[in-house]
């Protein structure tokens, strides 16, 4: 692995709540004029928020909107057209177990500055992924919902929002129920669904490497390859080349099954659209779930932060770049956060990379039991 000069720096001023988004989808998103939206997500007991917050590239200065409608977590937040943006689901209120997804959905309306309800969703859920399709609808599939009163079950039914008129329609079902898995919408239209995991008992998952490709013109689903190894905790980004890179993850399975693997997964691998096919990717130098990966240009990417899915209870500092060497992909250290985090925010925006918030230390590394540490802390990468 390389090494090239990378600079990370805080951002001016903090957010101004200490906030994990934990899931795949709840990420920020990028609007016009480079600036970073971020809403809801969780505090340290794991209490859902309805906060927001934008991010100005430019000026290096945060400046809070007006809140949601509901707090919530494990949502999903996707931008639509005019620097409009799509809440959909997850968990409202505090932490518990089995919880309820929520079928509520809403808008941000640049034009009024203030969060809108909009058409519910037909299906409770959260863990979910979203989205859009090339003619601007949302997809919206997967996901969790309550099962029983000791259980959560994945789901496999998924659903399309239309902006215009704000109404959710049934999309026909994945092949597999999951939750924790990403969709990119590649360049040939078809929107290519990537592992996550199912639920096995109240206390296990199993991940999955089953991935599947949506047609929204015959609204059909087929199965295309499957991951090398099953993985949920990942990240999944494409490339300016147009294939899919895969990265880390965790691999949990049912002990005594052969599949079980506690660790966070150090392999990555490739999807060609053409070929339906994965191939093994260069191998990060150490396993990491729970980060986040953002395309850059020139078939680049940069992973920042994570943590072993074993413990999953420090944030790592580091970050990586994922890059061509000599016509062959490698990785590159990208320096270093000043605070180590997982389960943040980050997006990419004007050749830069934000990171926000997170959870710094969890489980018997944090100083109060039941409770993360989390930072209120932004960072932003650029390339020296």
């Amino acid at each position: 692995m390389e090494d090239s000069v990378m600079t990370w720096k805080p951002t001016k001023d903090p957010l101004s709540t200490a906030t994990a988004w934990t899931g795949q989808d709840d990420t920020a998103v990028v609007l016009s004029e480079k600036r970073v939206l971020v809403a809801g997500g969780a505090d340290a007991g794991g209490k859902a928020l309805d906060k927001s917050a934008f991010y100005a590239v430019g000026t290096d200065e945060w400046t809070e909107t007006l809140p949601l409608t509901q707090a919530r977590r494990l949502h999903s937040m996707t931008l639509l057209k005019d620097d409009v943006v799509l809440v959909a689901g997850g968990i409202s209120g505090a932490a518990t177990f089995p919880s309820d997804g929520s079928k509520k959905a809403e808008l941000y309306v640049p034009k009024d500055k203030k969060w809108v309800g909009t058409g519910e969703m037909k299906v409770g859920r959260w863990g979910h992924s979203a989205v859009v399709l090339s003619d601007g609808r949302v997809l919206v599939t997967g996901g969790r919902n309550r099962r029983s009163p000791q259980s959560h079950g994945a789901l496999a039914s998924a659903e399309i929002f239309k902006p215009g008129d704000g109404t959710w329609s049934d999309a026909a079902p994945m092949l597999d129920a999951r939750s924790g898995h990403q969709s990119i919408l590649l360049s040939n239209n078809l929107v290519l669904v990537i592992g996550g995991s199912t639920p096995v008992s109240g206390t296990a998952d199993a991940a999955l490497a089953y991935c599947e490709l949506y047609d929204a013109v015959k609204n059909t689903w087929t199965a295309t390859g499957s991951l090398a190894v099953p993985r949920t905790g990942h990240q999944a980004v494409e490339l300016s080349d147009n294939t899919v890179l895969v990265v880390g993850g965790h691999s949990p399975g049912g002990p005594g099954d052969g599949t079980y693997n506690p660790f966070s997964l150090q392999s990555t691998e490739l999807y060609t659209p053409g070929s339906g096919q994965w191939a093994a990717g260069p191998a990060l130098p150490y396993g990491r779930s729970g980060h986040r990966a953002v395309a850059l240009a020139d078939k680049e990417a940069l992973v920042a932060g994570g943590t072993d899915g074993a413990t999953a209870d420090i944030g790592y500092p580091n970050a990586l770049r994922y890059k061509l060497v000599n016509g062959r992909p490698a990785w590159e250290s990208a320096g270093q956060l000043a605070a180590g985090r997982f389960g943040f925010a980050a997006a990419a925006v004007d050749g830069k990379v934000v990171v926000i918030g997170g959870v710094t230390r969890s489980g018997p590394a944090a100083a109060e039991p039941g409770k993360d540490e989390l930072t209120a802390t932004a960072e932003v990468w650029s390339p020296a």
